[in-house]
């Protein structure tokens, strides 16, 4: 195993992107570039009954009117899941049209697309295409659709079920229910969110000159949109299309999937022969970004006289959107976590995926993950009031002892190290857990209601769990005796251009800015794992650590030759390499003219010292932790406080603290920010978006937030040679649970048992006058 050199180095992207210098999908201009506007549908179920474009056709500036009739010679994007129905059937093929032909299932469905010199000239155009429209009934909450006659969205699939996945041992577990000595039982839900990531969804195209189509997405897979893409819709070869994202200001998963614009403005340019470019506005982003996390739970948690857990039976009613499609998984791959860090003998759990008239649901930060630990989270907390014991012990009193690892759970899990309890120790030291009451009993006295809430944390990470996905690198000595890094991950703005590079530099003893990074481009290398998942280090750098040995090892081999001693002689450091115990050495430079030199290169080859690094871990990782979240709730407006958070996260061996504190930063305000008021709201009747601006949907704010404390602890996974876990979700998988735990616990006192996010002012006060009456 690699031992990382631990050490807080800035971002040196930064520089760049601070100062104007960052390469955005909206920032090309190249010559003759045209703009794409989309009429999308203001109905959330209607049947296009006449489409008239030809007054738009006409306008001057306007290049080009798109319909679904135009595009004869792509494919939709294919839909469907390898999940059964109740039935035992397969999911519905819901393909997703690239235009809608004859009907549309959510509000801001594509009908057309207006290829136009200007973006003016584009939404003109756009305000003079005729719809006909005839109005079809709507749902957009799951419980509304698996009602007997609720509308279908789908006429082939009546009762709106898109898939029904089942795990675990159903009659164990009811069997450990009904003799256990208390079975706490909660129906709770977790709210609709959207990523709104900092830069919005965007694309441009042209034709290259060697024929090839050229995409310049903000994506954050470029080798799964080339793929994605060339076969399944274009009929193409994947190498026909070349995928270069640029940089990316944020992605959190939602732009991970295949999207209907990315490709209708790489058809349009292909079929113009000019560029032509896509950017979605904000407005825009909130109707059509596949947004995520919407949920009805149903749980129950067995325990003995003892307090110990005996059985755990869960149901997700997960809304899907409009449409069921590979992307619909994130309810499933990683519901594992609701086993938590805890021994519970037996599990069962139903994840059904309900289909309705809203924008299709996808991963977005922790992707299930946040849910899950939700899930267990709650119930132990509603568990240890209903019994009297602290949340603390009741956790600490059921957790898996390091001495049972590797643990296969109940469900689908199996854990291969942790010492939980560490987490638990110094996340309540950090939180000064012991002195709460006291803190409490000053804020009565003010006339506030203060709460604490504690989430023990676990997550897969480097997956999907089942088949973990594989990462490629490459490295490469320039002739000047700079390393030139390429990687199959995917930099979105997390900071893997100074990760990475510090992986590499830290390796050869040389500044960092000796090393050049290369990214996102997929004619570099073979294959890339892009971004998600938190597998960055823990694969991509794994990826990039076998491509580093393989440099050294030959570098070690010709600088062996050149100084004419053993290749057991020869060490490492500082950038030269020397024969132990004198002052000979040579350095890169000369290894790297050693290399282009004619007469050491073999006939046939080219000169230049260049490997690469393939690596597909054997398992997946479980970075885990535990978060302690206080508030506090000023009862005569309903306005909650973040007075405290801390967070003890466990990670494996860690590169770069600065990086990784970083992470849980963000992780943490989008986990909180989801249960103190983010939230995507549909007219029940119509189907319309009611926050669509962030005038209605309510963002975190920074000035919202304490200090953060944050610990890491380092338990080393062997799956990879790095011994690293991963941080990217981590944040967000303890926070939601934290927060909400946090709230619940204030309000307790009330007689309130159970409190649903969001936690805005409004809802908070609503639920305090009710329980006051």
């Amino acid at each position: 195993m690699a031992t990382l050199q631990a050490k807080s180095v800035r971002r040196r992207e930064d520089a760049r992107l601070l100062t104007g210098q960052g390469n955005y999908a909206a920032d090309a201009a190249p010559p003759g570039l045209l703009t794409a506007v989309f009429l999308r549908s203001p109905h959330a179920h209607a049947r296009i009954v006449a489409l008239d474009v030809s007054a738009a056709r006409r306008l001057p500036g306007v290049r080009a009117v798109v319909t679904a009739a135009d595009l004869d010679d792509v494919k939709p994007i294919p839909g469907g899941i390898g999940f059964p129905r109740p039935d035992g059937g397969p999911a519905p093929k819901t393909d997703r049209p690239l235009l809608a032909a004859d009907r549309v299932r959510f509000v801001g469905e594509p009908l057309a697309m207006v290829l136009a010199e200007t973006r003016q000239a584009g939404l003109e155009a756009l305000e003079a295409i005729e719809v006909g429209y005839d109005s079809l009934p709507v749902v957009t909450e799951v419980a509304a659709a698996l009602r007997p006659g609720a509308p279908p969205v789908w006429d082939e699939v009546p009762d709106n079920v898109g898939f029904l996945w089942k795990r675990g041992d159903a009659d164990a577990t009811q069997a450990a229910l009904a003799a256990s000595a208390h079975v706490t039982a909660l129906d709770f839900t977790v709210s609709r969110v959207t990523a709104n990531s900092m830069e919005p969804r965007g694309a441009w195209a042209c034709v290259a000159p060697d024929g090839r189509i050229e995409l310049h997405a903000s994506h954050q897979s470029p080798f799964a949109l080339r793929n994605g893409m060339a076969g399944p819709v274009f009929g193409l070869g994947n190498t026909d299309i070349r995928v270069l994202p640029g940089d990316v200001g944020g992605s959190f998963g939602m732009k991970s999937g295949v999207h209907q614009e990315p490709i209708l403005v790489a058809w349009a340019a292909r079929k113009l022969g000019c560029p032509v470019r896509w950017i979605a506005d904000r407005t825009e982003g909130f109707l059509t970004d596949e947004q995520a996390r919407e949920m009805r739970i149903h749980a129950e948690l067995g325990l003995d006289a003892d307090g110990r857990f005996t059985a755990l039976r869960l149901r997700w009613d997960v809304n899907l959107g409009a449409y069921v499609s590979a992307r619909s998984g994130w309810g499933v791959g990683n519901v594992g976590g609701v086993a938590g860090v805890y021994l519970i003998p037996h599990i069962a759990a139903e994840v059904c995926g309900v289909l309705t008239h809203t924008v299709p649901t996808a991963a977005y930060r922790g992707a299930g993950r946040p849910e899950a630990t939700y899930t267990i989270e709650r119930l132990i907390d509603v568990a240890a009031a209903e019994l009297g014991v602290s949340p603390y012990e009741l956790r600490r009193r059921n957790l898996i002892p390091p001495q049972a690892m590797p643990y296969k759970t109940a469900l689908t899990f199996t854990y291969d190290c942790g010492e939980f309890e560490g987490n638990m120790q110094e996340a309540a030291a950090l939180a000064e857990l012991d002195t709460f009451p006291a803190r409490r009993a000053e804020a009565a006295a003010r006339g506030r209601l203060r709460g604490i809430g504690l989430c023990n944390c676990i997550e897969v990470a480097g997956g999907p769990f089942l088949r973990p996905a594989k990462d490629t690198a490459s490295l490469a000595l320039a002739a000047d005796g700079r390393l030139v890094l390429r990687s199959g991950s995917m930099s979105v703005g997390q900071g893997l251009e100074t990760a990475f590079t510090q992986l590499v530099a830290d390796r050869f003893g040389i500044p960092q800015d000796q090393v050049i990074w290369q990214g996102g481009d997929t004619d570099l290398l073979p294959s890339g794992k892009g971004n998600g998942g938190s597998g960055a280090l823990c694969i991509g750098g794994s990826a990039v650590t076998l491509a580093v040995d393989k440099v050294i090892d030959k570098a070690t081999r010709i600088a062996a030759e050149v100084l004419e001693a053993a290749v057991a002689d020869i060490e490492l450091s500082e950038g030269r390499f020397r024969i132990a115990g004198t002052d000979r050495s040579v350095g890169l430079a000369e290894i790297a003219e050693w290399t282009h030199d004619p007469a050491h290169i073999p006939p046939g080859e080219e000169g230049g010292l260049v490997e690469s690094g393939e690596f597909t871990p054997t398992a997946v990782t479980f970075p885990n932790g535990t978060h302690i979240c206080e508030v506090e709730i000023d009862p005569e407006t309903g306005v909650t406080d973040i007075v405290r958070y801390s967070a003890v996260e466990e990670l494996g061996q860690v590169l770069n603290p600065l990086l990784v504190a970083g992470q849980i930063h963000g992780g943490v305000v989008q986990g909180v920010g989801q249960a103190l008021g983010e939230i995507i709201v549909h007219d029940p009747d119509s189907g319309q978006l009611l926050t669509a601006s962030f005038m209605d949907y309510q963002m975190p704010r920074a000035g919202e937030y304490p200090a953060f404390r944050l610990a890491t602890r380092e338990v080393p996974t062997a799956v990879n040679p790095l011994g690293a876990k991963g941080v990217g979700e981590a944040g967000t998988v303890g926070a939601l649970g934290a927060a909400m735990n946090a709230i619940n616990d204030a309000l307790a006192p009330l007689g309130i048992r159970h409190f649903d996010m969001p936690a805005t002012p409004a809802r908070v006060w609503e639920a305090i006058r009710r329980a006051r009456e």
